[in-house]
């Protein structure tokens, strides 16, 4: 059985993201990211809830327990709609028959209707923006010996 941050691996590769990215996209430290795949920590309920918030359509269970699917609208073959006959759309038997199923159901010009009229949400956009920085400045150095003393070097302003 996958531990959860096999799971969450997953989910960054499911959606072709870097651990940096990924962090970004779900808004947590990349640290905190990175501690989790080295087991140095376990994930947390915020961190669950950062995934969900992103990703709403991840399925709880299977992130958390490693039940189900990953995603909630992969459906059994229980849900497939059948025709008159109670052969399932899309069935080897419907195939066979010379029927063609209507994946769509709003028959030819299902295709040319926008998302919305169809019932389908309109796919999420995903912004990210890179923020440049001001240059850093190095205020201290410290040192540490191994007699556990230290010395500190400040630069000269």
């Amino acid at each position: 059985m996958t531990e959860m941050k096999d799971r969450i691996r997953q989910i960054m590769e499911a959606q072709h993201m870097t651990q940096q990215t990924f962090a970004n996209f779900i808004g947590i430290n990349a640290a905190s990211l990175s501690s989790i795949f080295n087991d140095r920590t376990r994930p947390t309920l915020n961190t669950v809830e950062a995934i969900k918030s992103k990703i709403p359509n991840l399925n709880t269970d299977w992130l958390m327990f490693g039940h189900g699917q990953m995603f909630n609208d992969d459906k059994p073959d229980a849900d497939v709609p059948t025709g008159d006959d109670g052969t399932a759309h899309g069935s080897p038997h419907a195939a066979a028959e010379g029927r063609v199923p209507d994946l769509f159901g709003g028959g030819g010009d299902a295709l040319a209707q926008h998302p919305q009229q169809r019932g389908y949400a309109a796919p999420a956009k995903t912004e990210i923006r890179y923020v440049e920085r001001p240059q850093r400045q190095i205020t201290e150095i410290r040192v540490y010996f191994d007699d556990l003393t230290y010395e500190s070097f400040v630069p000269k302003k």
